[in-house]
């Protein structure tokens, strides 16, 4: 949302844009947290969703706000159930924006193992009852020190599980939420089936309808009733800032001052960003951003778990290292064949389905002939959250490739267990067709067909982008 309005101000070089610009950055909230920060080639910045009861400068938000937010009772915990690194390269091309589930199991430095969404309010609520015991009174000034060290914990936490290094901090309030769809006239989202859970308030109908305020913050909300459960809520924020994303870029918003004038309100009330940020510079890297060129995708995962933190999202570090490594680094130029080249050695991909979802391997075998792959051996498989395309070593992956991306993207991985010659296509619970967990493919059970003949596919779904709104459940 920043970048997109500071863009439209590194257009529009007139006096009062640059009054404007002087208006969003004097008055954006800035926290000290980022220490040795690119400020050119890329970068990666972790933007961070918060349910906090207070304002971008501590100060508490009213009753009635609150009651407008169906924010519900405060329990004393703030969450940060939205986490995303969107890792922008050194040409300011296309972005790519990782979600990391909030209950990801992971290691947080200086605390101990558990979901990752513990990492900002458990060292913050720390950081607090330290300072309160050193004599510090006010609780703004609480507030505020022991949010920058709830921040410093999450962003080493990010940077330890994905391999990257945190350029760049943004964090946004629930009433950020609120307001950014009450002041550009509501967002634009589709869901395939109607919606009642009253623990998040989405009641919505099927099809396409636009929703703003304590609705839109319902629809990121809401995780109870979904297949996926907070996978599917992923796919639901995911969907949300592509629809924004749409509705200001599309809809007149930065040529429309009033408009303007209300994002810039916004930005200023919700937003913290960190203070190093030269936010000017990075917009005008950052115009493939502006024109809402971003893919959204979500690590890789290996299914549910219990154990003393309760429920928890089981995550293998090398293979998220091994998947956001995959999405960020350069595309490579082709090699041009030469005239006499030999044809490529045809692919088999035997397929195994550990989604739960009776017929999909059938379905994938189908998607898989009709883009020249030989379907294998087709069947289920143990049950698995992440879809993976995997190979043999002495093959290498040029294949698998081929494959997942016959799928919609999902990823791939060398395994012993492959051999030569095949490939090995898993497909997992994040199978969904609309480009959301390692990859995406093609969706909707299928129960075959006699003889085990696989049936027609549907054509495979792109992954989600800010150019559109795609229909989900």
């Amino acid at each position: 949302m920043a970048v997109a309005v500071l863009s439209a101000i590194v257009v529009a070089v007139t006096g009062a844009a640059w009054s404007l610009y002087h208006d969003v950055t004097s008055g954006i909230t800035t926290t000290n947290v980022i220490t040795g920060g690119s400020s050119d080639g890329d970068q990666n910045i972790l933007l961070v969703g918060v349910d906090s009861r207070t304002d971008a400068q501590g100060n508490p938000l009213p009753p009635e706000v609150l009651a407008q937010l169906r924010s519900g009772a405060d329990s004393g915990v703030l969450n940060s159930d939205t986490i995303i690194l969107v890792h922008v390269p050194a040409d300011g091309g296309s972005a790519t924006a990782f979600s990391i589930p909030r209950d990801s199991y992971v290691n947080i430095p200086g605390y101990r193992q558990d979901k990752i969404n513990a990492a900002y309010p458990a060292t913050k609520a720390d950081a607090a009852r330290k300072l309160a015991a050193d004599g510090v009174t006010d609780p703004k000034q609480i507030d505020q020190q022991s949010s920058a060290t709830g921040r410093s914990s999450l962003i080493q936490t990010v940077q330890d599980l994905t391999g990257l290094t945190v350029d760049h901090y943004a964090e946004v309030n629930l009433l950020g939420f609120y307001n950014l769809t009450n002041a550009i006239g509501g967002v634009d989202v589709c869901l395939k089936a109607p919606v009642n859970d009253p623990l998040s308030g989405a009641d919505f109908a099927a099809g396409p309808q636009t929703i703003s305020g304590a609705d839109a913050l319902a629809f990121v909300r809401q995780r109870h009733g979904l297949a996926g459960g907070d996978l599917s809520r992923i796919k639901r924020q995911q969907v949300f800032m592509a629809a924004v994303a749409h509705k200001i870029l599309s809809g007149g918003t930065l040529t429309d001052s009033d408009k303007l004038s209300a994002l810039v309100d916004v930005i200023q009330q919700s937003v913290v960003i960190d203070s190093g940020w030269d936010v000017l510079s990075f917009a005008r890297q950052a115009s493939d951003i502006a024109a809402g060129k971003m893919d959204f995708l979500t690590i890789p995962t290996g299914g549910n778990e219990e154990n003393a933190r309760g429920d928890v999202v089981a995550i293998d570090e090398n293979e998220v290292r091994d998947f956001v490594a995959r999405h960020t680094r350069p595309e490579e130029e082709p090699e041009q064949e030469s005239p006499d080249a030999p044809a490529p050695a045809p692919v088999t991909a035997d397929v195994g389905n550990g989604s739960g979802t009776t017929g999909l391997a059938a379905q994938v075998a189908g998607t898989l002939s009709q883009n020249g792959i030989t379907p294998g051996t087709v069947g289920n498989a143990p049950d698995r959250t992440t879809s993976v395309v995997r190979y043999a070593q002495a093959d290498g992956d040029a294949q698998a490739r081929k494959v997942a991306g016959a799928l919609g993207g999902i990823g791939v991985e060398q395994s012993e267990g492959v051999a030569t010659g095949r490939v090995q296509v898993l497909i997992g619970t994040d199978f969904d067709g609309a480009g959301g967990g390692s990859g995406a493919g093609a969706t909707a059970a299928s129960t075959g067909t006699p003889g085990g003949a696989a049936p027609a596919a549907e054509p495979v779904t792109p992954p989600i982008t800010a150019d559109g709104v795609p229909c989900i459940d």
